[in-house]
């Protein structure tokens, strides 16, 4: 028998809570089992943090109502079919306080997505099930002219976390040779993020040239760093995913869970502490009171907002070195300038002809 309905206060507004002893996340070894009222709660006990990252930002829903219990899959991009799914479209029967965003995808079409403007908006995705947050970096006011240029450091198989860690020191010692600052934060799984806020003035296109010519000077001046976008040719670096700064790509958002046990949050942190990080002890029974001690590291991520002129003249100058374009997801249209999608290990003269 489903447990009542009960409502919990979001920053004001009360949300209805439908089935709040729903299991989400099982009790792991180290962790103790997580409800649907506690993911809410949690949710409302982090409000300013992730309102920080999602305010007025068109922002994908990654739902698993039936919690993350083995055998439950995601529905993928190629239409493989979940339990859990992402939603890129305001679910019906919204209530009116959940405002949307209008935004175009690389195919043409058109969504509106659901744009957090409180704390409330956030309850209510995570009554429906959410668990993480994937923000686009735009805001809804100007949704073709990213405000946030996003690095993505990838372990690949054979590395881990503290690899990750090493190349985001050297991340920041670039970022700041270029007068940018980049605000770290845990991937909730084994990776690092790092975000600069960027003037709103450069197509997608531009931040995503910004993005690869970032990763090909950190591939140059760091040891087990890699920008291939093929798996085949990466290695046991770190991979540094540009094509984050694609089109409708996006990142789990500061203060997300992520659906894997044990409740893991991708939590921001402090440049001077994330070598002693260890991401496993951040997570839905632990980030709140870091919170309400510590503060939120990315409080003063907005002060600022710099230019990626470096970047784009240092990818003018790969350019003129013969380093042109990366490819895209595959999902994407064929794109200008674009080489030619073709795994490194199936090219031939058939598949680069006429290109």
């Amino acid at each position: 028998m489903a447990s009542p309905a009960t409502e919990i206060d979001a920053a004001g507004r009360n949300v209805r809570v439908t089935n709040p002893d729903r299991v989400i996340y099982p009790a792991t070894e180290t962790t103790a089992e997580v409800t649907k009222l506690m993911v809410v709660e949690y949710y409302v006990a982090v409000a300013p943090g992730i309102m920080r990252a999602l305010d007025q930002r068109p922002t994908t829903l990654e739902r698993w109502p039936k919690g993350v219990h083995e055998g439950i899959t995601l529905s993928t991009r190629s239409g493989e079919h979940g339990d859990a799914f992402f939603q890129k479209r305001v679910p019906r029967g919204a209530p009116p306080y959940v405002e949307t965003a209008s935004i175009k995808f690389p195919s043409g079409r058109f969504a509106d997505e659901v744009c957090p403007t409180e704390a409330a908006v956030v309850a209510w995705a995570a009554q429906m099930g959410t668990l993480t947050f994937h923000p686009w970096p735009v805001r809804r006011d100007d949704v073709d002219h990213p405000d946030e240029l996003r690095i993505d450091l990838d372990p690949q198989p054979g590395t881990g976390f503290a690899d990750a860690v090493r190349v985001a020191g050297a991340a920041r010692d670039l970022l700041e040779e270029l007068g940018l600052r980049g605000f770290p934060k845990t991937s909730g799984n084994r990776g690092v993020h790092v975000y600069v806020r960027i003037e709103p003035r450069w197509t997608f296109t531009d931040v995503r040239h910004a993005a690869i010519a970032f990763g090909r000077e950190l591939e140059r001046r760091t040891p087990g760093v890699t920008t291939s976008w093929w798996k085949e040719e990466r290695g046991e670096r770190v991979f540094v995913d540009y094509n984050q700064n694609s089109r409708d790509r996006t990142i789990a958002s500061a203060y997300s869970l992520r659906p894997v046990a044990g409740a893991p949050v991708s939590t921001p942190v402090a440049w001077d502490e994330l070598p002693e990080v260890d991401p496993k002890a951040f997570n839905l029974h632990t980030v709140p009171a870091r919170f309400a001690d510590v503060g939120d590291p990315h409080a003063s991520i907005d002060d600022e907002h710099f230019s990626i002129e470096p970047l784009l003249e240092m990818y003018a100058r790969d350019e003129e070195r013969g380093l042109g374009d990366m490819p895209y997801p595959p999902d994407y249209p064929k794109m200008p300038g674009e080489p030619p999608r073709v795994q490194p290990s199936r090219k031939n003269a058939a598949n680069w002809e006429g290109s």
